[in-house]
Parts: structure tokens; C-alpha cells; sequence
């Protein structure tokens, strides 16, 4: 589903429980973040919803390499020609989305009604089948990418590796990527928090991250997974602390 205008020139798709998103900067866009391999289609229709085309795009940006982001980013590298980004330690990850590091096993989530009922809509979005990406472009943290939307690099590691929140200051917008989502995949829990242990490489590391996103002064935070956050940013690190691993 389209969420047209999120924030100030950024577009919000949302497919099985996941975000991405199209950050418009004069006639061109960038992708941040791209789903599963089936998003490809909603892209294409998002872009015709936009009134813009495929040679609108001119980057794909990734927050992190896990397979519910890195959906269709190696085709639309291949097919528009676009460089595809991530920090330079998740790039190993980008190659090979399903090959992630995480602190517990997935089996016990699968007592939480919502996992199943997630987890078998990003499968029929194609999440088991999502290819990694040959080409890479790594960026370092606090970097301000010469792409639409010039967002700045905020290093959040713990969720993965390398995973990186992209701040626009001027728009006040961060988007978290899974530094902190407001919907948890696993549980189905809502709220700001961070992944579960399932999905995450290291709890203690992703909570202490949140440090890095105190100081933004974000009034809308965009993330990964569940509805935009519209208070200031602190609140969520709050919430997220408080709420702790899981």
C-alpha cells in the first residue's frame, strides 16, 4: 500500500508488515530500502501513482541486508542501473540476505499468532526467494549520501552488523530502518522497540545504538516495520529501553 506525502517529499510503502520507502528530491527519487522480490511490482506501480517513471530513480539505499529489505534491490541495480548502498559491514550480508547473525533461534516466536500470520504474507511476497546483491557501493557512518534527500549516515549497529539509520534534517525526518521499529514482526508487538532476539545480532549493542538517535531532534521517525512515529524521537528511545529485548 502507497501512504503518499508520509513526510515532506517521502512516499511510505507497506507490504506483509514491512516498509520502504521513495525520498523525492527536485524530478528524481531515491529507494530506501525495497521489500521482497514481488515489491517489484508495487514499485512500479507506486511510480505511475507518483506520476514518475523507472528513469526517475537514480540510487537504492539500504539501511541494513537483511532479506525483508533487500527485496528487489539487486534487479533494480541490474534492470535501472542504479547503485545500491549499505554500510560497508553489512555489505557481506547484502550478498546473501538470508545468512544473518541473531542471538535466538526462530522457533519459539511461532507461538505468537501474528509471526505465522506475517511471516506467511512475506512469503507469499516472495521473502525465501530474494537474491542477493552482486554490486555494492559501501558508505561509512556519518556520511551525507549524494543521493535525493542528501541523507546523513547515523550508525546504529546491533540489529545487524552494519544496519544504519538515514537522518534528513532539513525535512526533520530519520528513518530507523529496524533501529527501533514500532511493529515487531516476531511478537507482534506494537509500540518502539527493538527486534527481537530472532531477528537481531546483538540486543545489548541495538539498545545502546539508540544513544546515536537521542540528539536528532526527529519529529517523525520512519521505520522498518509498523506505523510512522510522530513525537519527538526521545520518546521512542525511551520506550524502546524500556521495553527492552525480547
Amino acid at each position: 500500500m502507497l501512504h503518499q506525502h508520509v513526510a515532506e517529499g517521502i512516499h511510505w510503502i507497506e507490504e506483509a508488515s514491512t516498509n520502504w520507502y521513495l525520498v523525492e528530491e527536485d524530478s528524481q527519487l531515491t529507494v530506501v530500502d525495497t521489500g521482497f522480490p514481488r515489491s517489484w511490482g508495487t514499485f512500479q506501480t507506486a511510480l505511475r501513482s507518483l506520476g514518475r517513471s523507472p528513469a526517475d530513480v537514480v540510487a537504492v539505499v539500504l539501511t541494513h541486508g537483511h532479506f525483508d529489505h533487500v527485496g528487489f534491490a539487486e534487479r533494480a541495480r541490474s534492470e535501472l542501473g542504479v547503485p545500491v548502498w549499505v554500510h560497508e559491514r553489512d555489505v557481506a550480508l547484502t550478498q546473501h540476505p538470508w545468512r544473518y547473525d541473531h542471538e535466538r533461534s526462530r522457533l519459539p516466536y511461532a507461538r505468537h499468532p501474528e509471526f505465522l500470520k506475517i511471516f506467511t504474507a512475506m512469503g507469499t511476497k516472495g521473502a525465501l526467494w530474494v537474491k542477493g546483491v552482486t554490486d555494492v557501493s559501501a558508505f561509512d557512518s556519518g556520511e551525507e549520501l549524494d543521493v535525493p534527500g542528501r541523507p546523513r549516515v547515523i550508525f546504529t549497529p546491533g540489529h545487524t552488523h552494519g544496519h544504519c539509520a538515514l537522518h534528513l534534517p532539513h525535512r526533520g525526518v530519520l528513518i530507523a530502518g529496524d533501529a527501533f521499529v514500532t511493529l515487531d514482526p516476531y511478537t507482534g508487538a506494537t509500540g518502539p522497540q527493538i527486534v527481537a532476539g530472532a531477528a537481531t545480532a546483538n540486543s545489548a549493542q541495538a539498545l545502546a545504538s539508540l544513544d546515536a538517535l537521542v540528539e536528532l531532534g526527529a519529529t517523525t521517525t520512519l521505520t522498518g516495520h509498523g506505523d510512522p512515529w510522530r513525537q519527538d524521537v526521545r520518546l521512542a528511545v525511551e520506550r524502546a529501553r524500556d521495553a527492552g529485548p525480547s
